[in-house]
């Protein structure tokens, strides 16, 4: 080969070894959206009218945790692995840092702030790792566009791990934002009221510690197992649902009304049992039983709440004291509920290594209580 043969060999060589080291300008844009997210939304006007109160609206994702819905009407979505999907007429990947993916943990719940139309916050749980230790955070942030911005970490020190992170967040009628932690495997902590583990907490906005908390700390309820639902009904209660023991011995999951101060028990008393200081579930699952209870939406008098192992959605009817079950095995595993416009939106947990996972896997869902 002469000399220029060898000059023109180098320079390809060169160019080769640069776009491969993802510093050239051929380089894949960071947040390209992948075939994962390109699902379109079925237009109401083409779905049939028996088809339209219930319809899949996303598919392919990765273990989706909570669905969010903006002023504006777009989605936000967290994936465990560590992901916000923003999605509306077009849909973005935002990338959150300092996720650690680890069994059930990761990018857990998200809230948008009452006034988000004036400051633009949100609101995330994750699972992080500082120097080989596992620990839980709620962190703020501006969206603008399809970037986090001005990161605030509203609350840390939450004790974490591979098992019972808890992780749903939503700020109440009040306008203070509610936390759900588990006990991170570790049943003493839920009974540990100077431990932020197996609590639900309440903060103001900008994570201090309202005035009027019960033990002048973020700790609003304690002895929770692992709580993965929060909701309000109509007369501004707050609910919740738990996770019951599990292994061998699966079962006892609760659906609880909660309320200032009180300790639910864990894991003194579990299912139907009573003690003085600590209060027994509105219902429990039984001891033969997992609902294995995620999240949690009031509408129309009813709690409708996920079931992971359950396999389905679940409806308590208040006054009527009913547990009413639909869309049995449709779906596989319910982690997520949320409400708007009067239609529920589910996602599924299939792709989490304890579902079965079809190829559309994972799921969001729409669907009208009304019809069910």
């Amino acid at each position: 080969m002469n000399k220029k043969g060898l000059i023109l060999l180098a320079i390809i060589v060169g160019v080769g070894v640069y776009l491969i080291a993802g510093r050239g300008k051929l380089q894949k844009p960071k947040y390209q959206v992948p075939p994962r997210l390109t699902s379109p939304v079925p237009d109401r006007g083409t779905v049939p009218p028996e088809e339209r109160d219930e319809m899949v609206i996303m598919t392919n994702l990765d273990i989706p945790w909570e669905i969010g819905f903006l002023p504006d009407g777009d989605r936000l979505i967290t994936e465990r692995p560590g992901t916000l999907i923003r999605a509306g007429i077009d849909q973005e990947l935002i990338e959150v840092n300092g996720v650690k993916d680890i069994g059930e943990g990761g990018l857990l719940g998200l809230a948008i702030h009452p006034n988000f139309e004036k400051n633009n916050w949100i609101y995330l749980y994750l699972t992080s790792e500082t120097n080989g230790e596992i620990t839980n955070r709620v962190e703020r942030y501006i969206l603008n566009e399809n970037s986090l911005n001005d990161r605030k970490i509203i609350i840390d020190g939450i004790q974490g791990s591979a098992i019972h992170d808890g992780g749903r967040i939503k700020f109440g009628p009040e306008g203070y934002l509610f936390i759900t932690t588990g006990d991170a495997g570790n049943e003493n902590l839920a009974q540990d009221r100077d431990s932020l583990s197996g609590k639900i907490l309440r903060l103001n906005d900008d994570g201090t510690v309202p005035e009027d908390n019960p033990f002048g700390t973020p700790v609003w309820t304690w002895g929770h197992r692992n709580p993965q639902g929060l909701t309000w009904d109509n007369q501004g209660r707050l609910w919740a649902t738990e996770h019951g023991r599990s292994g061998s011995r699966s079962g006892y999951d609760e659906l609880n009304l909660i309320e200032r101060g009180n300790n639910y028990g864990w894991p003194v008393i579990q299912g139907p049992e009573e003690r003085v200081d600590m209060v027994t579930p509105i219902i429990q699952s039984g001891p033969n039983t997992t609902w294995a209870p995620a999240g949690a939406q009031f509408y129309q008098g009813s709690i409708y709440f996920a079931g992971l192992r359950g396999v389905r959605l679940y409806e308590y009817q208040i006054e009527e004291e009913n547990l009413v079950e639909h869309l049995i095995d449709k779906y596989g595993r319910l982690r997520a509920v949320s409400l708007k416009d009067d239609f529920l939106y589910l996602s599924t947990s299939n792709t989490d290594g304890r579902g079965n996972s079809a190829e559309v896997d994972d799921r969001i869902i729409k669907v009208n209580p009304d019809a069910l």
